[in-house]
């Protein structure tokens, strides 16, 4: 892959990531039809989606200070366990739970089989 096809991927991530469509699909399909036709991979779709959490982080870091502040507030117990933003961290860390421990039992199929073009474009 070259550093425009690269670029070009980089710009398929950002404007599909906040859409409600697969911005990784997006990333396995467009890829597809590029010089080398080939899977851009998981890590350069991992690598590209890191730019999208960048932003994000940067755009919320008031809200995230604030919410992590007041999770570490309640562990100390120096903040009430029913604050809206202790709540928040403590429904964060339990709604991300789920996915961390599918992503460590399936790795190996999410990095292979689940990257096929028939899985990836399927409706």
């Amino acid at each position: 892959m070259n550093w425009f096809e690269a670029a070009f991927l980089g710009l398929v991530q950002g404007l599909t990531e906040f859409l409600p469509i697969s911005s990784s699909a997006h990333l396995r399909i467009v890829g597809s039809f590029l010089s080398n036709a080939a899977d851009p991979g998981a890590a350069f779709t991992a690598i590209t989606q890191l730019g999208t959490e960048t932003a994000v982080i940067v755009y919320f870091w008031r809200d995230i200070v604030r919410i992590v502040t007041a999770w570490f507030g309640s562990l100390a117990r120096r903040v009430p366990a029913n604050d809206p933003d202790a709540r928040m961290g403590w429904l964060v860390i339990l709604g991300s739970l789920p996915i961390i421990v599918l992503g460590l039992v399936f790795q190996d199929q999410i990095e292979s089989v689940l990257r096929s073009l028939w899985i990836v474009a399927r409706p």
